[in-house]
């Protein structure tokens, strides 16, 4: 048997069955609320659209090289602007220490 051959008796068979089922519908009296809710192929909701892996892979290629880009960009802007950290002479922080020494000896008397 050809494919055309068996197409065409499988394609019968269900507008057979298809009669068959529209004549025990309208025996039914329920039969008016089943064909009620079975809705048209263009009233269905049409189906969820699904990312293919290799358009996956390319979104998250284009990501990762846009944040490579980023960080590239910020490591550049980084190196030009150095900032030295201060540090106090040693000289400095003995003369604050002192003050605190002083103000905390101030307050300490005041209580007394």
């Amino acid at each position: 048997m050809n494919v055309n051959a068996v197409l065409n008796e499988l394609q019968a068979e269900r507008q057979r069955i298809d009669a068959a089922i529209a004549a025990l519908e309208s025996l039914d009296s329920t039969a008016t609320a089943t064909a009620m809710r079975r809705r048209p192929a263009a009233a269905r909701k049409p189906a969820k659209r699904r990312m293919s892996a290799a358009g996956r892979a390319r979104i998250i290629a284009a990501t990762k090289a846009r944040w490579a880009r980023f960080r590239a960009a910020k490591a550049a802007a980084a190196g030009k602007h150095v900032k030295k950290a201060r540090v106090m002479s040693a000289a400095a922080r003995r003369k604050i220490a002192a003050a605190a020494r002083a103000r905390w000896a101030k307050i300490k008397a005041a209580q007394r």
